[in-house]
């Protein structure tokens, strides 16, 4: 049985879809140089699409999934996705239709019996399934040790605890599939203080302290940092 839908991201899509950081192109391009065919991606947990526009620059159909309505509601249009409402473990695709089945920052989220099951229902002989996350935001100096410090002591209480599976960079997750080597990649993003605090603001540990009546925390962060990071100025 599937266990119930965690919706840590509802509540701030709008921002989600803005404030996000998005994937490097050369990964989308990558996994479809090793696809066997690229009739149709499925991009499961896909939030509002930041990694399925990417997928549809490669593939005929992309038909992206997510459990959360809001988030699907914030979507990026393309005309080669397909947007649905429907969680991970079933995404009411026909059997064996997919060449590449992906999850970006997301499948630490899912039931993986249930999805892995999915994976297999949907899958064509010989298509790939990527399971794909980023960690913490890292920056040079005083900057980066504020946000080292922040993420990992100050929010370290509010982290849902599917979060250690990201923090691992997915090594401890079950993968019950053989596994071919990729190279890793990294994103890196210009930020203004305040484009940086919002992507913090999107954290499900974020959400999950505001809940406990513990914004302060962000409060005071957020003041911490304007000592040091003027308004305006760019920081990779």
């Amino acid at each position: 049985m599937a266990t119930a839908f965690k919706d840590h991201f509802s509540a701030r899509a709008d921002s989600y879809a803005t404030s996000r950081p998005t994937y490097p192109p050369e990964l989308a391009a990558l996994l479809a140089k090793n696809a066997q065919a690229h009739d149709l991606a499925l991009d499961c947990g896909c939030g509002n699409g930041q990694f399925s526009v990417l997928l549809a620059e490669h593939f005929t159909h992309v038909t992206a999934t997510d459990a959360s309505a809001k988030q699907i509601a914030n979507a990026e249009p393309h005309p080669a996705i397909d947007y649905r409402v429907a969680p991970a473990e079933a995404s009411g695709l026909p059997d064996g239709v997919a060449d590449l089945i992906t999850a970006a920052q997301a499948a630490h989220w899912f039931d993986h019996d249930a999805f892995y099951a999915e994976v297999r229902r949907v899958a064509r002989p010989g298509a790939l399934l990527a399971l794909i996350c980023y960690g913490a935001a890292q920056s040079e100096g005083e900057l980066g040790k504020l946000m080292h410090d922040f993420h990992w002591n100050k929010m370290e209480p509010y982290w849902p605890p599917e979060r250690d599976l990201v923090e691992t960079g997915y090594r401890t997750l079950p993968f019950p599939f053989p596994e071919i080597d990729m190279p890793e990649m990294h994103i890196e993003r210009q930020w203004t203080r305040q484009q940086y605090l919002n992507y913090v603001d999107t954290w499900s540990a974020s959400r999950a302290a505001e809940k406990a009546g513990k914004r302060k925390i962000f409060e005071d962060f957020t003041d911490v940092l304007a000592d040091i990071w003027p308004d305006g100025e760019i920081v990779t």
